[in-house]
């Protein structure tokens, strides 16, 4: 199955401070560094480094910006995908404090003016039994066209709203998976607790749902309305600003791998775990031998 990541990438600018400045404050960080971001980009590498075969559909603006982000991603997958836009390219300011924390703002001119759908390419490459995987980073009509486009092509749908914008939710009966954290499960279901979130996002129709809880691992929700928690493995934390991009990532390419679910969210918790543990947002993720073991020893140990 080929796994079909639809969203944004763009220049993260990483700043490192022992604390977040109050308002009106300036501080100094400790260390600042560019790097290639942006969930959509996160999200399609941590999938190829599983092994599978991913085509990653973004907006890049004609700038030299643009021009380093393909360069950079070509190293990881096909860049064939990606649309030029007459726009500043997308970049995000990133700061992470002493605890692993961390503060995002991102400009999204090429993720808002993106929609793949507009010169049929997109829907046309999708095949049945493919994965496809969208965010909440670009327009929330065109998040539910896209949707709606791999319901109607047979492929399974996977939805992470994140960042959510309140009322922009799309139809979740074109959702095979949601893929949400705690405070994300909250807001869209009014259910605090993570378990009964999960489950009131089935009865809002996704066939599935994934609950993410950070230090605590996951809660996985099947269509019985079953829930199965998996724990995270303990580490030290240096920056958690990628995890949610590593464990989604992962998630799909195992289920193109054809792991079940259960088993694919249990690879995908110690990916992310193995993510907090460095600095950075993409440069945290496992690359392909550390996912290779991921995958064989998960894959022994549940046998």
């Amino acid at each position: 199955m080929r796994v079909h990541v639809v969203g944004n990438v763009c220049v993260d600018t990483t700043f490192r401070l022992d604390r977040f400045p109050q308002p009106g404050e300036t501080l100094n960080a400790s260390h600042h560094a560019d790097g290639l971001g942006g969930k959509g980009a996160n999200q399609a590498v941590a999938a190829a480094r599983t092994g599978a075969d991913v085509r990653f559909h973004a907006a890049v603006g004609s700038d030299a910006a643009g021009a380093w982000i393909k360069e950079q991603l070509s190293r990881e997958l096909d860049i064939g995908h990606l649309t030029d836009l007459p726009l500043p390219s997308d970049r995000s300011t990133i700061m992470v404090d002493a605890r692993g924390e961390n503060l995002i703002v991102t400009g999204a001119s090429c993720a808002e003016a993106f929609d793949p759908l507009a010169d049929g390419g997109f829907a046309a490459s999708i095949g049945r039994g493919d994965i496809v995987v969208l965010q909440g980073n670009l327009d929330p009509d065109v998040t539910a066209a896209c949707l709606r486009a791999a319901r109607g092509a047979g492929a399974v749908a996977i939805f992470n709203p994140s960042p959510l914008a309140p009322g922009s939710v799309p139809d979740l009966r074109d959702v095979s998976l949601v893929v949400a954290n705690a405070g994300e499960s909250e807001l869209l279901t009014s259910a605090a607790e993570p378990s009964e979130a999960a489950r009131a996002l089935i009865r809002q129709g996704a066939a599935a749902a994934i609950v993410t809880l950070g230090a605590q691992g996951c809660l996985v929700a099947d269509g019985e309305g079953h829930v199965e928690r998996i724990a995270a493995p303990k580490v030290a934390v240096i920056d958690t600003s990628g995890a949610g991009d590593v464990f989604c990532g992962c998630l799909a390419g195992c289920l193109a791998a054809g792991i079940e679910l259960a088993k694919a969210a249990r690879i995908a918790v110690r990916a992310a775990a193995i993510s907090v543990g460095r600095a950075g947002t993409l440069q945290s993720c496992p690359d392909r031998r550390e996912m290779k073991t991921l995958m064989e020893t998960t894959e022994a140990e549940t046998a």
